[in-house]
């Protein structure tokens, strides 16, 4: 309605993650140096932690959005609360091989044929993992069993696990120990700060065609932030109620007094920003500055692909802790370049026409088959209202002839 309303040519602020409306904070350009860096050493495990709705799967999928499909096959799964036998299948099923019935000894084999089969046409294998906070221990000790893969002394399969702050715990715990010895980078997602809501609900907003109506003002923008502490879905969720009251009152411009009504009308208490985390010991092992990678050859380098902006940071004036962070962040990412420009076979830098036409086939092969799973659930939906329809009813039937006996 409100898209409607204001002219847009969609909606910007859906709470599903679209790496279509991804948006550059400090934070995640942070994470997708260090993930850079990570998918360019073609190995281990990539940890990547957050509060729900800190923009996670939307990271990693605008990271794989500049991968070139042929050079790099990746596959990603939602873990629930399973075993480890289970996950090795839903492992082996993301991959496209059959599981039912098949023994666990033979599903590792076939996992093993597949990974070389995609190493030896030229294409490297990728595994993600969301929600991986579900995890029991087993199940994430069957992912690090499959990362043991290699054919000619190179990894076969490179792992990334997405999960909330409690991640962090499990992995650091003494099971896992193992498991921490591979894990070659890590970063956790932070809230936006104060001064990136504005640029953040401009950019989604300017995607969908905005032309500055609606106008948010600035104490509209503090109470979104202050409403929000600064969590990407949370602005979605509040944003879209926003602009849903201003288009029924016909508003133009957005204050804070309209923000303030919306979030009594949601029950959304202000301030509601998190406590900090106390960093945990795989943070300080995983954040660390990789070593840097020496440059190719003049003559063979390549050009260093966007997705990965380095930007310069100003001079200190002060050497405090926080300055070494940034510091150490900011070497991650020039690492980070170098390591792509060296596998920059690995990212496309340009926009190829038959490449785009070969993506819209993807997507539209992938709606198919939503369309087609949707059409099954409402067909299994309607056969179970049926069934309880005629349950009811023999139920009546049934007891109909006991009243009349009474």
């Amino acid at each position: 309605m409100y898209d409607q309303f204001y002219g847009l040519q969609g909606r910007p602020f859906q709470l599903t993650p679209d790496p279509h409306f991804y948006f550059e904070s400090t934070t995640h350009r942070k994470a997708l140096s260090y993930l850079g860096y990570g998918l360019a050493q073609g190995e281990g495990f990539i940890v990547i932690t957050g509060d729900i709705g800190a923009g996670k799967t939307t990271l990693v999928g605008h990271l794989m959005s500049t991968i070139d499909p042929a050079r790099l096959t990746a596959t990603k799964i939602v873990s629930t609360q399973v075993e480890g036998d289970d996950m090795l299948r839903l492992a082996a099923q993301s991959f496209g091989l059959a599981t039912d019935g098949v023994a666990k000894a033979q599903i590792l084999r076939q996992i093993e044929a597949y990974l070389q089969g995609q190493a030896r046409a030229g294409r490297r294998s990728l595994l993600i993992v969301d929600e991986a906070q579900n995890l029991p221990v087993s199940a994430i000790e069957e992912l690090r069993m499959l990362s043991n893969f290699q054919l000619g002394g190179q990894s076969l399969l490179q792992i990334f696990l997405l999960g909330q702050p409690e991640f962090r715990d499990l992995v650091r715990s003494p099971e896992l120990e193992q498991l921490r010895q591979r894990v070659i980078a890590t970063h956790h997602l932070d809230p936006m700060l104060p001064e990136e809501v504005e640029p953040y609900i401009s950019h989604r907003l300017t995607l969908v065609g905005w032309t500055g109506n609606p106008y948010f003002t600035d104490d509209a923008l503090d109470a979104i932030y202050a409403a929000t502490g600064g969590v990407p879905r949370r602005i979605n969720a509040l944003v879209s109620r926003v602009l849903l009251l201003g288009a029924l009152e016909q508003l133009t411009e957005i204050d804070g007094q309209a923000v303030q009504a919306v979030i009594e009308d949601m029950g959304v208490d202000e301030d509601v920003s998190a406590e900090p985390i106390a960093p945990s010991v795989l943070d300080t092992a995983g954040e660390t500055a990789p070593e840097p990678i020496a440059p190719a050859e003049p003559a063979a380098a390549a050009p260093a692909p966007q997705a990965v902006a380095w930007q310069a940071p100003a001079q200190p004036d002060l050497v405090s802790p926080a300055v070494h962070e940034e510091i150490e962040a900011l070497r991650a990412e020039i690492a980070a370049l170098r390591a792509m420009q060296n596998h920059a076979s690995y990212a496309a830098p340009t926009v190829d026409p038959e490449a785009l036409k070969g993506c819209f086939a993807l997507i539209e092969e992938r709606l198919s088959g939503l369309e087609f799973r949707v059409e099954e659930q409402d067909a299994a939906l309607r056969r179970v209202l049926t069934l309880l329809v005629d349950w009811v009813e023999r139920d009546e039937r049934a007891a109909d002839p006991e009243r009349n006996a009474a």
